[in-house]
């Protein structure tokens, strides 16, 4: 196989994943379509002899080619949505119709139509998609930290579409107790019941070094990511000690502040009563924009 068979191959077997991308963060059939086009062209023109993951590599490019989209979408002032919700009426393969059944509807797309392009851009990468922060910090131009904020106050933004604020803190704070309660005292099958079976922890790269310079005084490793509630609920197990609930842009999470001064922070996604997602944070950066205000008891 030569060079070029060889790079449309590769470009065909991320095809999907970068169509599903641009589709969330565009909101547009027609406009996601050309955004993994352009991504095509740049990499036809591009070496990438020395691109050590090609998928990662092209996720960037179409982020990039999307957040431009955006931002001229957004000095024109033009209607982002297609018409009514998107419907390609000339494509029936299974992929494509899965694409747009899923879980980001036009509700959602709606909502994301009110967010900055930055914010709108950081949300669906790192939300839906997993992107890691140090990835969409330089397409969105923007520190590690500040991007996490970025889609923080996006998702908070998101939530506060769902359901009422007040009482969305209520459910929350009650989730987030019982989590800490249950790490606290090494009760495995409490965490198990607040945990979706499907959960997700990250952390990021400061939390993971701290983690792994305490572990001689007996602190459990922690990884930068952790699927699944067994896994997330043994990395947990005694982990929670002195973490109290905070405000972190207006949504309850959990931090550590043992000489007063926030070192740590929790941030959870809980959906349906149960936790489907936490970020473990220790970005000094970060805990400074964030500024976490400890809830009373």
């Amino acid at each position: 196989m030569n060079g070029d068979s060889w790079l449309v191959g590769q470009f065909e077997e991320n095809r999907g994943r970068l169509r599903a991308v641009a589709f969330r963060v565009l909101g547009s059939v027609s406009e996601a379509e050309d955004a993994v086009q352009e991504a095509w062209l740049r990499l036809s023109r591009t070496d990438v002899s020395e691109v050590r993951n090609l998928s990662g590599w092209l996720t960037t490019v179409v982020g990039r080619v999307c957040l431009d989209m955006l931002r001229s979408r957004a000095s024109r002032r033009e209607e982002p949505l297609d018409e009514g919700v998107p419907e390609p009426v000339e494509r029936s393969d299974p992929e494509y119709q899965a694409l747009q059944a899923d879980s980001v509807g036009l509700a959602l797309l709606v909502v994301l139509d009110t967010l900055g392009p930055a914010e709108r851009l950081a949300f669906v990468l790192h939300d839906l998609f997993g992107v890691p922060f140090e990835t969409i910090a330089p397409i969105v131009g923007r520190s590690p930290a500040a991007a996490r904020q970025l889609a923080s106050r996006a998702r908070r933004r998101v939530r506060g579409s769902e359901q009422d604020g007040a009482t969305d803190q209520a459910r929350q704070r009650e989730v987030v107790e019982a989590f800490l309660a249950a790490s606290r005292g090494g009760d495995f099958e409490a965490l198990l019941a607040v945990l979706d079976p499907d959960v997700v922890l990250r952390a990021d790269e400061v939390a993971v070094a701290l983690a792994a310079a305490a572990q001689g005084s007996g602190a459990p490793a922690l990884a930068s990511e952790v699927r699944g509630a067994s896994a997330v609920a043994h990395a947990f197990i005694g982990r929670a000690r002195g973490a109290k609930p905070v405000l972190v842009d207006g949504v309850v999470g959990a931090a550590w502040a043992p000489d007063g001064d926030p070192r740590g922070v929790l941030d959870f996604i809980v959906v349906g009563g149960r936790i489907v997602g936490i970020e473990v944070v220790a970005d000094p950066e970060y805990i400074r924009q964030a500024r976490p205000v400890f809830l009373a008891d």
